[in-house]
């Protein structure tokens, strides 16, 4: 390959490299899931009213969410509405858990993306399950 077609191959692939660089700005980016509690994975949670706490990675937008069903009948019975705490980066959701079951939520999904950061971009879907003490 000669000099001027690595050079037209290279030219081809800087619009490439222009999106690659602006997609690790941290600014750009979409929020992600950084804390859940209970976490992910969890297998001892104590059952009874408890508050699912979600922290993102970037301030979100009050008021949107998306807290969604992983299957049929995965999520408890809500105990309040969702809220953010003050540093907006924090969802709590207060619920009623029963013992010895396996819970499941998107936090967004492919259907359901109302999770959003205060420039409106939908967080990354995040799967949490966990399971309840008998």
């Amino acid at each position: 390959m000669n000099t001027l077609q690595k050079a037209l191959v290279l030219a081809g692939f800087c619009p490439l490299f222009t999106v690659a660089v602006q997609a690790q700005d941290i600014d750009s980016t979409p929020p992600v899931v950084v804390k859940a509690v209970p976490e992910a994975g969890s297998k001892e949670v104590v059952p009874g009213e408890v508050e699912i706490r979600v922290t993102f990675s970037k301030p979100m937008t009050d008021q949107s969410w998306s807290w969604s069903t992983a299957w049929k009948d995965s999520v408890p019975e809500a105990a309040g509405k969702p809220r953010y705490e003050a540093d907006q980066k924090t969802c709590v959701l207060k619920v009623k858990l029963e013992p010895n079951k396996t819970y499941g939520y998107w936090i967004n999904s492919e259907k359901f993306r109302g999770f959003k950061d205060q420039q409106g971009k939908s967080a990354v879907p995040y799967l949490l399950v966990f399971k309840t003490k008998d």
